[in-house]
């Protein structure tokens, strides 16, 4: 794991065999485990000035904070705050295991002192049965204390708001087969071990791909399996039921120096379109590919015409905009990430990334969730543009969607449906005060997405009266006499709004 090396994992010179290798990182987990190294413990430890401030980069209130000696601040030093240990503090916190993880690379050793070479992180992942504790391994975060934020090109990413919303884009159902495609130090692959039966982890940087092993090991997850290779080249002709995939999207004119972890080193938004078309010759029936992307907005086509031509039909596709860039704001942003904001070149840099973006007719850079399902049937497609709030984790909610296209697909007759309202809709009225009905309604979902849809007088009625007893058909039917309406036209009206609302999750099945 050695910062230059570049050797196939595994197989480079010099390098430990894959047993040695394993068992340091078993007895590393063991060291951390027994200091209390958790991301609870370490949040508690500095409290919230000092973990705000490492948040922003900043060490001085967490090193007032870890000056007592034990492991665990000794620990948090050390991988966290970035600073060198005394050697007697490293031998007490990773007993036996200072030399063996120097030689590893993750240590760098000196008389009298220990400094990180690697990040080891605790990280706190979510599940369906609450928080586990993991270690992360990765390259030290840059930026430090106003430090030189430059990386090399094969540098590691650690855990990133990225990662992390993928994670929790993330559907956590049981499955057999499930692929990390771009798996860097294997965050998602960590996961992904929780839930599926074989993990098959791939990335084109071989440090990552040692590391992302290092990874499995350290947190007892051996079963996972890392590949080299490009997109879907290491797994060519096979089929998994959940793709995770935090692609390197950057957009740019791919030219020039790369950085691995967030450059495909193709043009534009490419790498996402070619994943969404390749994609569902990789996925079992029923089996979801959950991407989180950037993808051009074009001058002359609207974003969800343009990311519906990449969709083959064999697939329902779930995709929400979260947000969206100017050209401008987007090349700060990775300009800075790559640590050249006031470097003397920055302006040629700017301009030149600029320009291209302008010749390429790119109006602005759209940022959101890919959620592709392979089904039999005639596909259900939705492109949202939603850049309010959601609750997080967001997969129980696009999950739902899912089961909302295969209620809506099995269905022949929706008057027949025996539906609920979703236990957090709300129902919001506004009007003159005094007048006998509102002016408008507004139906809102308290969870999820979040979503808010406008209803008519019948709309609202049908919705309060699902409670799982009766069917649309009668329910509407009492409606239409209480409102002195025809039921038959009554319910020929109202239908379209019925698989609306169960689309959109304010219906759900009894």
């Amino acid at each position: 794991m050695s910062g230059g090396d570049e050797e196939a994992p595994g197989e480079a010179p010099g390098e430990a065999p894959r047993e040695a290798t394993g068992e340091l990182a078993t007895r590393l987990g063991e060291a951390l485990a027994r200091a209390t190294y958790t991301y609870d413990e370490v949040a508690g430890l500095l409290g919230r000035r000092a973990h705000e401030a490492l948040a922003r980069n900043e060490t001085t209130p967490g090193l007032r904070r870890t000056a007592g000696g034990s492991p665990l601040e000794t620990l948090t030093r050390l991988f966290l705050l970035q600073v060198p240990v005394t050697r007697a503090a490293a031998d007490r916190a990773l007993p036996g295991l200072v030399d063996a993880l120097a030689v590893e690379g993750l240590l760098v050793t000196s008389v009298g002192e220990v400094a990180a070479h690697l990040d080891v992180r605790p990280y706190a992942a979510p599940d369906a049965a609450g928080d586990h504790d993991l270690w992360v391994v990765s390259d030290l975060t840059p930026g430090l204390d106003g430090g030189s934020a430059r990386v090399g090109a094969d540098h590691v990413l650690g855990i990133s708001p990225a990662s992390t919303s993928l994670a929790q884009q993330t559907i956590r159902d049981d499955v057999g087969r499930a692929l990390d495609l771009g798996t860097g130090c294997g965050v998602q692959a960590l996961h992904l071990a929780r839930h599926a039966t074989e993990v098959v982890a791939t990335d084109v940087n071989p440090r990552a791909l040692r590391i992302a092993r290092f990874n499995a090991d350290l947190n007892g997850l051996p079963g996972i399996e890392v590949r080299d290779g490009s997109l879907f080249d290491p797994v060519a002709g096979e089929r998994f039921d959940l793709i995770s995939t935090n692609p390197p999207f950057v957009i740019s004119p791919a030219t020039g120096e790369r950085l691995v972890y967030r450059d495909s080193g193709l043009p534009g938004d490419q790498v996402v379109e070619h994943l969404v078309r390749r994609a569902p010759d990789h996925l079992a029936p029923g089996g979801w590919c959950q991407v989180l992307a950037n993808w051009v907005i074009a001058t002359d086509q609207p974003w969800d015409e343009r990311l519906a031509g990449w969709l083959d039909g064999s697939c329902d596709a779930l995709v929400v905009q979260r947000e969206v860039l100017d050209p401008a704001e987007y090349v700060e942003l990775w300009l800075k990430d790559s640590g050249h904001h006031g470097a003397a070149d920055y302006a040629e840099r700017y301009d030149t990334w600029l320009s291209w973006l302008d010749a390429q007719g790119v109006e602005g850079v759209g940022f959101g969730w890919i959620n592709l399902r392979r089904v039999d049937r005639s596909p259900r497609v939705e492109l949202l543009d939603w850049p309010y709030a959601v609750e997080q984790p967001i997969a129980p909610a696009i999950s739902g969607w899912g089961a909302a296209a295969d209620l809506l697909a099995e269905t022949s007759d929706p008057e027949a449906l025996v539906l609920r309202q979703r236990a957090d809709v709300v129902q919001e009225t506004s009007g003159t005060p005094g007048a006998e009905d509102p002016e408008s309604i507004v139906l809102r979902q308290q969870r999820g997405l979040r979503r808010a849809r406008r209803v008519d007088t019948v709309e609202a009625a049908l919705v309060g009266a699902c409670d799982g007893d009766l069917t649309v058909g009668q329910i509407l039917s009492a409606v239409a006499q209480l409102l002195g309406h025809d039921p038959a036209t009554l319910l020929a009206s109202t239908l379209p709004a019925v698989e609306d609302l169960v689309a959109e999750g304010f219906l759900e099945p009894a």
